[in-house]
């Protein structure tokens, strides 16, 4: 037992004595009086997550560290069979406010901010009967867990905000010169071997000081983001602060001389929100900084088709969608759209992954000489059978095989620019959302619409400028990322070839010309029916060329620009 105070705080002060005197007040708490002892180390710890204590406490009971500790914190490492000192008789003033106030005490405080190499502080802490702590191990009520859990009333979101925690571990990380400040289970071990030792390594000190303020900035994050959907609910706060986690370290980003790392997304509004950040890789080597890109764009591609559909991606844009009953067929077709962009690239599907269809994906031939195996780098859906992923398994040491949930809607989406961040609103507009309003004087049959939905649905997730050619729910041919409409169209129809005709034409934007221009080039190569946002001042131009060459023009009052 440690032989640290003498009482002088709130009337219930004692005369001092050479011998430390447990004294007990009107207020039955146990109070320990006396001077500090020279060389006396202590460990104050005080967790909600209580994993791996009991070997915390004993290793640091078995070097010689009195621990001192609050609540069931206390009551678990004495079951354990670690003495402990509780709080209260340090502070001589039991736990009030249900647990409000504990440690918030100038006999806890003080111990773990004064300096040592600072002569009055220790005078001050001589003067009052307060001893130091070397190490200080918190972590937080589980506020993150709370409150994302579902169906919490606000009044118990508020009881689950941490505030002594917060306070000790900032106190410590600020000193962190003199003091071991531990927030984390996984540093239990190398904290032990670091006092074993008796190194005075102050990048170790530095390090753990770091991941405290971090633990309690993403801790206060959290409180931040879920206290202004309870007061504001406005998407878009004058404030933001998006704590990220570190997953993995990739070998290189985009090219091999650039260093990267992927970073999950800890916010509230994602939990159980979907996405390829959350997806369970089953097989393969390592994701890539452009697998995750590509990964992505052929997730939220394949997720946005209600029928069974297969979606391959190459370099973030879809070179193949087809969507049928027989998941197969959808799967073959899409490979057809593009067999060379989709050599390479992934593939991927919105239902399970079956024996069936994993044979397909492992020995189908590349339809331009059917010889060639094609080869993915990913592939990914939301559920395999158990046989399906053995057989993917067998397809490639490398192949990455990821199990992803299908994005929520209404997500925040962040891009990065020089010095700032935009923020808008997720793309999560689909045919059901929207009004295909015919304009011209042919009006679409009802096979034409249905395929002018679906190559709507495709050209959302193609980057501008962007035309989709499209027809019976699959892709033919798709132009992206040229400076002028009329470029991108032309290679879209180009890759349809002959399938042009009769097939639905979507674009992401207006057409700002239509004789001689993207509009008249696609009625003259057979197209049926357009879809476009309209909004041009010579809308009226495309209307007139449509009607001249009888095709269907439709407008969405809808723009898919994407960057």
């Amino acid at each position: 037992m440690p032989q640290p105070l003498r009482r002088e705080m709130l009337g219930l002060a004692t005369t001092a004595t050479a011998t430390a005197t447990p004294t007990v007040a009107k207020n039955r708490v146990l109070c320990i009086s006396g001077r500090v002892q020279p060389g006396n180390r202590q460990a104050l710890i005080s967790l909600s997550d209580k994993k791996d204590l009991a070997f915390l406490g004993k290793g640091l009971q078995s070097l010689g560290y009195s621990i001192i500790s609050t609540g069931g914190t206390a009551s678990s490492l004495e079951n354990a069979g670690v003495s402990v000192t509780k709080v209260e008789q340090l502070t001589c003033f039991p736990e009030m406010l249900d647990g409000r106030v504990k440690t918030l005490h100038p006999n806890i405080h003080g111990g773990i901010l004064a300096r040592r190499d600072k002569k009055h502080h220790m005078e001050a802490l001589n003067k009052h009967g307060i001893g130091t702590f070397d190490v200080v191990v918190v972590n937080l009520y589980p506020f993150y867990d709370k409150v994302s859990s579902g169906g919490i009333e606000f009044e118990d979101g508020i009881e689950n905000v941490d505030i002594g925690g917060p306070a000790m571990i900032r106190a410590a990380a600020k000193n962190h010169k003199d003091v071991l400040v531990v927030v984390d289970s996984q540093d239990y071990s190398a904290l032990l071997e670091f006092l074993q030792g008796n190194k005075d390594d102050q990048l170790f000190r530095r390090n753990l000081a770091w991941k405290a303020f971090q633990h309690v900035a993403s801790y206060d994050s959290a409180v931040s983001e879920w206290l202004w959907k309870q007061t504001e609910g406005d998407k878009f706060p004058p404030s933001l602060t998006v704590p990220l986690s570190l997953k993995s370290s990739l070998r290189y980003g985009e090219n091999p001389h650039q260093k990267a790392a992927f970073y999950v997304d800890k916010s509230l509004s994602e939990v159980n929100a979907g996405g390829i950040a959350t997806a369970i890789q089953h097989h393969g080597k390592e994701m890539s900084y452009n697998n995750y890109l590509d990964a992505d764009a052929a997730w939220n591609c394949v997720s946005e088709f209600t029928n069974p559909t297969c979606v391959i991606v190459k370099h973030i844009n879809p070179c193949g969608v087809a969507s049928r009953d027989d998941i197969l067929e959808a799967y073959r077709l899409a490979v057809k759209a593009d067999p060379v962009s989709a050599f390479g690239g992934i593939v991927a599907f919105n239902i399970e992954v079956d024996e069936a269809l994993a044979k397909e994906i492992r020995e189908f031939r590349s339809p331009n000489d059917g010889k060639t195996r094609m080869f993915y780098e990913i592939v990914v859906a939301p559920k395999y059978s158990k046989k399906g992923l053995e057989i993917l398994r067998g397809k490639s040491k490398t192949l990455r095989i990821l199990e992803a949930a299908k994005n929520k809607k209404g997500k925040l989406s962040l891009r990065q620019v020089g010095g700032g961040w935009l923020a808008q609103d997720s793309d999560d507009l689909t045919p059901e959302d929207i009004q295909f309003k015919s304009v011209s004087g042919k009006a679409p049959q009802e096979s034409e619409l249905r395929d002018a939905e679906f190559a709507w649905l495709c050209v959302k997730h193609v980057k501008s400028n962007a035309i989709v050619i499209a027809k019976n729910n699959c892709m033919l041919g798709m132009g992206s990322g040229q400076p002028n409409r009329l470029e991108s169209l032309r290679i879209a129809m180009r890759k349809a070839g002959e399938e042009v005709k009769g097939a639905a034409l979507a674009s992401d934007a207006f057409f700002p010309f239509a004789w001689n221009d993207a509009v008249e080039e696609a009625c003259k190569s057979g197209i049926s029916v357009i879809a476009e946002p309209g909004g041009s001042i010579r809308d009226g131009d495309a209307i007139d060329c449509c009607n001249k060459y009888e095709v269907s023009l439709l407008f969405t009052d809808v723009r898919h620009f994407r960057h």
